[in-house]
Order: C-alpha cells, then structure tokens, then sequence
C-alpha cells in the first residue's frame, strides 16, 4: 500500500467525522445567505479552530468576490486550495537534509516521540545517509532503551548517558561521535516534560551552545513531535514548545486513530510552523514527509464525485527525497 492510501485510510476517521455534513454544505446550488456561517461552523468542528477557521473563511469571500464565484460547488475548489496553500511548507524547510545536519527532536511524553526518531532515522538510512541518534532525554525511565531498540530496526549508531544524566552532555559525546564518524544526520532525543518552561529553555540553550562550539557547520533543525489525537491541545503544547525551543518544523502522529486530523492545519496556520512530517501507522515506514496536496484531498474531498479523493494524484507514496 502506497503512503497516500495509508494516509486516506488513517484519516478514515476524520473524514467521516465531517464528510457527510461538508456534502450538505456544497450541495451544488448558488450560494446562499448561510452558507459561510454553516462552513465556519463546520470547519471549527473538524478541529481547525476558531482563529485558523476565520482566516479561510475571509480568504474564500475574498476569492469568491475576485473570481466571481457564483455556486458552492465552485467554493469547495477554492476553499481546499486555500487550506492546501496555507499549509504547504517553504521551498528551503527540508535544506537542512542536504548535508550534515543535527535534528533536535522534543516533545512530551506519549505523544510517540522515540518512535518518530527511530522511523526518521530509518527513512534516512533508506536514503543511504550515515545516521546517529542521541539518547538524550535521560530523565524518563525506559527512555534509552527504547530508542537503543529503535535504533536497532533503523540500522542507526546511537549514543547514550545514564538515567538523570545532564543532557548537554549526551549531545556533546554525541556530537564528537557524529563528527569522529563523518554522520550524515544526527537526531537527539531531547526534553519530554513541559512542566517547567524557563528549565526546559536554558536545557535547548544549553545544548545549542555546545552545537555552537562542536559542529557549527552542521545545519540545525528543531522538531515538536504532537499527538494528533488531542485535537486543540496538540495546539497548546505545540505553542509551548515552540516558544521554548523555537521549533522550526512539526511531526505529527497518529493521525491513523484520531477524529481531529483537522488540527494539523490549525497548528501550521496558528504558529506559522510548518508540518513537516507525518506519521499513520505503526510500522518503521509509517513516518514520512507531509505532502498538504495529499492530506487536504485525503481529509476534504469527496467521494460523490466533486473532486473524488487521488483523483489527481499519482498514489505516490511519500517516500522522503
């Protein structure tokens, strides 16, 4: 099964959540005095959220008036060609796969941190890159030995501390592994808790400062892994983050068992941080690159006929490149 079916099928749930009442709304007819405010209340349902929701809805009047726009069943086009525009990430958000890098991957417990590292690191393994992880969320028990586990199934080297060991320092023997070895890509498992911000912030500072002085050729990404399956507060803890750690890119997970697939396009719209990456599924393969074509299509369009679901996709399967 290509990455795209899997993705139409693990939002099965999402879609289903609105499909039939998205059916109703653009029932083809010229549009009518309720129209918008029955889709504003639609799209706040599928998990978008108020703020994200009204932008799209000013943006399609704004279309419909340039475009002169006369029936809902043109809005539909429009409407996910928005969404699909707001979310689709930077020509540059994925520079930093070209060459050395060093990816900082934070995230609270549960939300399939570890998991997403070990399925990154195997995607780039897949890509003939030398790559090395960094077992350096030492305050969670099991931590190490779960990421030594997947880094195992990924065919990454890994570099790992004691329990309660400073993470700065697991990053540092990491960083001096990583460029003893000419790695390609190292990806350090970074802070699980949110508990206490200014903490959290002087940890990434801390490890910064030592990328800094160790690898500063490396380019530097920070990835918020969130739980899709929270819905809004997959959004609060995002925000968080990203005001702790300055995130630049999110992975998101389990969008295979959620109902609120919707709030991938709140976090992108809200934060102006790109969804980067992906996850639907439980296998090593199941992580891949966020493609908005794919996931507006997977999530919004109809199976009646108005723009039938891979109708203009090729069923590619994602595959990083």
């Amino acid at each position: 099964m290509g990455f795209f079916e899997k993705l139409k099928n693990g939002l099965v749930k999402t879609r289903d959540n609105i499909a039939k009442s998205f059916d109703n709304v653009f029932t083809p007819c010229e549009i009518y005095d309720d129209f918008y405010e029955e889709l504003e209340e639609l799209l706040i349902m599928s998990d978008i959220g108020v703020a994200t929701t009204e932008k799209i809805i000013e943006d399609l009047k704004l279309k419909v008036k340039e475009q002169h726009i006369k029936t809902t069943t043109d809005c539909r086009s429009v409407l996910m060609d928005s969404i699909k525009d707001q979310m689709r990430p930077d020509e540059t958000a994925y520079d930093f796969e070209k060459g050395k890098a060093v990816i900082l991957v934070i995230g609270v417990n549960g939300v399939g941190k570890t998991t997403s590292i070990g399925k990154l690191a195997y995607n780039y393994r897949q890509e003939g890159k030398k790559v090395m992880v960094a077992a350096a969320d030492t305050f969670r028990a099991a931590a190490v030995e779960q990421l030594t586990e997947w880094a195992g199934k990924a065919g990454a080297d890994i570099i790992k501390g004691g329990e309660g060991q400073d993470p700065a320092s697991v990053v540092f023997d990491a960083l001096k592994a990583a460029r003893a070895r000419n790695t390609d890509i190292l990806i350090c498992d970074t802070a699980g808790r949110l508990h206490n911000k200014k903490n959290l912030m002087e940890e990434l500072k801390k490890i910064h400062r030592i990328i800094d002085k160790e690898y500063p050729e490396a380019a530097r990404e920070t990835l918020v892994v969130i739980d899709s399956t929270t819905g809004q507060n997959a959004l609060i803890q995002a925000r968080e983050f990203h005001e702790a750690a300055e995130a630049t890119g999110i992975i998101m997970t389990k969008l295979d068992g959620t109902a609120k697939g919707g709030i991938a396009v709140a976090v992108q719209s809200e934060l102006n941080i790109p969804v980067k990456y992906i996850g639907v599924g439980e296998g090593i393969d199941d992580l891949q690159r966020f493609d908005p074509d794919e996931f507006v299509d997977a999530i919004f369009a109809s199976d009646k006929g108005h723009s039938t679901v891979g109708e203009d996709s090729d069923g590619g399967d994602g595959a990083l490149h």
